[in-house]
């Protein structure tokens, strides 16, 4: 397996070092640079193009939050991994609804944290039970036909249309008004805020 090319972005030192020190060990995993600032991160982000930022949510300059937005407005394919010390909803939920596709309390282990790297480099989210059942909370339950469920697992994957179709066996005709049907279930405007939604009421399971 190629290497993971990981940009942290931690504002305090010790926490900094402790990850550079669980991170570095693993034989996958290449550090290649280290920002103490929201401000300095976007920056190095922009110099370095890592495969995965792992970054806090309280950060000054540029808060966590703001940071996700840019990095993703910015570049698209931004794979980011939150970790903070905060796990109520309305952080997972902002942070999920900014781009981010993971998110781990400080307390979470080191096996935690390398999993999430790898399966967001991948392109996978990677979401502990607590933290879905926080974004849980957020939202009512709806209702979803079995060929509903199998779209959006599809859309939660990132996945065109096309792709859609031709993995369903169906007509992309067919999948737009699967996908219409389900952003009007789920209020969603797009496709992002329905893998929001999806992830936050267990409507599909994660690899």
């Amino acid at each position: 397996m190629r290497e993971i090319r990981v940009l942290l972005i931690e504002d305090h030192f010790l926490a900094r070092m402790a990850l550079h020190s669980v991170l570095s060990a693993h034989p996958q995993i290449k550090i290649v640079g280290e920002a103490c600032d929201g401000a300095s991160g976007l920056s190095m982000y922009r110099s370095l193009l890592p495969d995965v930022v792992v970054l806090d949510l309280r950060l000054p300059m540029i808060s966590g939050f703001d940071l996700i937005v840019q990095l993703r407005q910015e570049f698209t394919s931004a794979h980011i991994v939150v970790l903070s010390n905060y796990s109520g909803s309305e952080d997972i939920y902002r942070a999920v609804r900014g781009g981010a596709m993971a998110y781990l309390t400080k307390d979470a282990s080191g096996e935690q944290l390398l999993n999430a790297i790898e399966s967001v480099h991948r392109g996978l989210r990677y979401f502990p039970h607590v933290a879905l059942d926080r974004l849980a909370e957020r939202t009512p339950a709806v209702e979803l036909t079995p060929r509903e469920t199998e779209v959006l697992g599809c859309i939660t994957r990132g996945q065109s249309n096309r792709e859609i179709a031709d993995e369903l066996g169906i007509a992309e005709k067919t999948v737009r008004i699967h996908v219409s049907s389900l952003l009007d279930k789920m209020g969603a405007r797009d496709r992002t805020q329905a893998t929001i939604y999806a992830l936050q009421r267990g409507l599909v399971h994660l690899d």
